[in-house]
């Protein structure tokens, strides 16, 4: 996989700038995509951020069309000793470049973390990195660290505290934990030990997303240490995001091909931990497809026997809507506006 640098943004001199005067500590590795209406907000969120530490902030535009490269030059000209960015030319997502940061981000990143960041979120904790960090240094076994989110709308509201947030409390994860959990974490509120991300394998790229095999990855290095603390801002089908490609066109043929490239993920990490999370990797991979099959309403998949405990994972409320559109689907239509004004999503 090329590890191309095209569009990497020069000062007046032409000089590249890729130094700074000290090693920072964190790497934070940012991507953003048509990102212009939220951009300025996570980048203050990275330069707020507290600590006795260095930082340098390496963002990868792909390709915008909305002014986001113009946002990212004005803040790179004003923290040329902080912010590091790549403003590619042509989109690398559309030529089937899948997670942009681990061709144009890690490669160049120096720091001993790396903290991870979509440009449509944003950090509202100054103190979040150094928390994380602190933990990192005093617990060598640990190779991920991660928090809650609050959950915000487009029209910015925060909505539905608890979509972001998959456990009550502090608690600790085993790597088998880590590998068959079912909760999501922020892709923002992760931060990983460098050795995770040094030598990628190919099936990292391969995949669609790119939190999970990061987290797969982490399992491999160690524990991974959740904190209940909503120190970031996740937003919910926000312009460029990925749900809302997924939403679009063929959503069946969509969520098949998703479900397909997820069991691919898992069965090559099972092979790469050569079978010491088996069982959990078989799991991970079912519980896609029947997430995927919630989303096309495939009753029979989601009241099989089988899948008796994946659906019990789903929220409360999740399992009352499916019901009502199952058995009473001349009320859905309402019940849906109702939840929509509730909750602030959409289906």
């Amino acid at each position: 996989h090329p590890r191309g640098t095209s569009g990497l943004y020069k000062d007046k001199k032409g000089k590249s700038m890729s130094t700074t005067k000290k090693r920072p500590l964190v790497s934070i590795c940012a991507v953003c995509y048509n990102h212009a209406k939220y951009l300025e907000q996570a980048l203050k969120g990275f330069l707020a951020q507290r600590g006795a530490f260095e930082i340098e902030i390496l963002i990868h535009d792909d390709a915008s069309t909305d002014g986001s490269a113009d946002i990212i030059r004005r803040y790179a000209a004003r923290y040329p000793d902080k912010i590091f960015p790549i403003l590619q030319e042509e989109n690398q997502y559309s030529r089937g470049r899948q997670n942009i940061s681990g061709i144009f981000n890690f490669p160049r990143a120096r720091g001993k973390y790396i903290a991870l960041m979509d440009c449509d979120d944003y950090w509202c904790n100054p103190d979040k990195l150094e928390r994380q960090v602190r933990y990192l240094e005093t617990h060598p076994d640990c190779s991920m660290t991660v928090h809650a989110a609050a959950v915000q709308n487009d029209r910015g509201e925060l909505v539905n505290r608890n979509l972001m947030r998959p456990y009550r409390g502090d608690r600790d994860l085993s790597p088998a934990e880590l590998v068959d959990k079912a909760g999501s974490f922020p892709f923002g509120a992760m931060l990983l030990r460098r050795e995770v991300v040094e030598k990628l394998p190919e099936w990292y790229f391969r995949c669609p997303v790119g939190d999970r095999p990061l987290e797969l990855l982490s399992a491999l290095k160690g524990y991974c240490h959740y904190a209940d603390r909503f120190d970031s801002v996740y937003r919910f089908h926000g312009s460029g995001s990925w749900t809302e490609e997924m939403k679009s066109g063929d959503f069946k043929k969509k969520q098949d091909r998703y479900a397909r490239a997820m069991r691919e993920l898992y069965r090559a990490f099972d092979r790469e931990s050569g079978g010491r999370y088996h069982r959990e990797a078989v799991s991970a991979a079912r519980r896609v497809y029947f997430l995927t099959r919630v989303n096309l309403r495939d009753y029979g998949e989601i009241f099989s026997p089988r899948n008796r405990r994946y659906y019990r994972e789903l929220p409360l409320r999740d399992r009352f809507f499916i019901r009502a559109e199952r058995e009473l689907p001349f009320l859905f239509a309402g019940l849906r506006r109702v939840r929509d004004r509730i909750f602030g999503q959409e289906r």
